[in-house]
């Protein structure tokens, strides 16, 4: 396990020119983050009504505590929430949310196109061709019908256990069941490439077992190409600890793709108790943050994140919940609270996102040809000299790049 976040900080050399295209030598110039190119993300969900409603007050308060952590928003695409009266999607309030993020800087990804609960009922009695062929109709409708606002998708969400769900009925548990899983991950990713196919497309599950590596060396061999494999770590029982993540990681990077941390939450109350197998089954009345449940999941919540994104196969981790308001199973996991107060988590949060890990306007001084050397994590980023600001990006490769003053 490392803690060194030297892949994460990159160097640029910018050869700085007046109008006239003459180095500007020894000037004052102002260098600024603008942008985290790694993906720091929470779920908008709560926006989807804020948005366009008539509670405006409400949209700028939730809305100024998530932009200024996040840069990628997940918009729920359940297809029983998306269309619950068949030919009548919910297309356009999805949009305009999309659109709200974009406007804003912000990346926007679809959750999920193929996943086996919130289905919507009309499904069920159809026989399986016929549900085969309005799941493809629905991942190209909805993938084509958002592509450039939305070009990130989890294309299809817990296959390990699809076949054998048995919680609910639903009419694509049937499917995978006689389909198989490597068939329905084939679907996901093919119609989404072809409806798109500038997206990116992740696999995604909250099974971490040997049964998610066996299906992701199924699909890999079976030509399937997926762009990045999600990885769930909803610890309503508790922080795991570093060692136990690290390894995790180690054994999912191995495949050589990008890991995205797709859904994380840590609660700031009570723990679930450890017998407690699936998540679910975990229903109470109340479940109330505690000052002493908001300083440990502060500090689980800083130690989880300095740990991922020093694994260098991480490349995005997604918060589930910016408030308790109607959190995932009532669980005190938000980084708000109910009252719309930032709790300890949203803090330490923020001091490492626009903190330690971000450069804030800085005096900086030309050489006598003109260069200036600046160093960050990867991003975009501003430099401001004589009135005029010009954007440049950190990467990881060094490199010299030429920034012109326009007249």
């Amino acid at each position: 396990m490392s803690d060194t976040l030297e892949h994460r900080v990159g160097e640029v050399t910018l050869t700085v020119a007046g109008p006239d295209g003459r180095p500007l030598a020894e000037r004052d110039v102002t260098v600024a983050q603008q942008r985290h190119a790694f993906a720091f993300g929470n779920i908008g969900f709560d926006f989807v009504d804020l948005v366009g409603g008539a509670d405006v007050a409400a949209l700028d308060r939730l809305g100024a505590l998530w932009l200024r952590l996040f840069n990628t928003a997940t918009l729920p695409f359940y297809w029983g929430g998306y269309e619950p009266r068949r030919g009548s999607p919910d297309a356009e309030r999805l949009a305009r949310t999309a659109r709200w993020f974009a406007e804003r800087g912000v990346t926007v990804k679809g959750h999920p196109l193929v996943w086996h609960t919130v289905q919507p009922e009309w499904l069920l009695g159809l026989d399986l061709d016929e549900v085969e062929r309005l799941q493809r109709a629905r991942i190209r409708d909805v993938v084509g019908g958002f592509a450039g606002l939305i070009d990130l998708w989890d294309a299809i969400n817990e296959a390990v256990i699809m076949p054998v769900f048995d919680n609910g009925d639903n009419a694509i548990t049937p499917l995978a069941r006689a389909r198989g899983r490597i068939h329905m991950v084939r679907m996901a990713f093919e119609e989404a490439r072809a409806a798109n196919p500038s997206a990116t497309l992740v696999l995604n599950d909250f099974d971490l077992s040997s049964a998610y590596e066996c299906l992701i060396e199924g699909v890999l061999e079976a030509g399937v190409r997926i762009d990045a494999i999600g990885l769930q770590t909803h610890m309503h029982q508790g922080y795991r600890g570093e060692e136990a993540m690290w390894h995790t990681l180690d054994r999912f990077a191995r495949y050589g793709l990008p890991l995205h941390m797709t859904e994380t939450t840590l609660v700031s109350g009570h723990l679930m108790p450890p017998e407690i197998v699936d998540l679910n089954d975990y229903q109470i009345p109340e479940w109330p943050t505690t000052p002493e449940g908001e300083a440990r999941q502060a500090d689980d919540i800083t130690r989880h994140y300095r740990s991922l994104v020093a694994h260098p196969a991480v490349q995005s981790i997604n918060y589930w919940g910016i408030t308790d308001e109607g959190a995932w199973l009532g669980a005190p996991a938000g980084l708000v609270r109910k009252d719309g107060s930032p709790k300890p988590a949203y803090e330490a949060l923020d001091a490492l996102i626009n903190g330690e890990w971000w450069l804030k306007p800085t005096p900086m001084r030309t050489t006598a040809d003109g260069t200036l050397t600046v160093s960050g994590f990867h991003g975009e980023y501003s430099l401001t000299a004589d009135g005029h600001t010009l954007p440049f990006t950190i990467t990881p490769t060094p490199r010299t790049i030429p920034v012109t003053l326009a007249v």
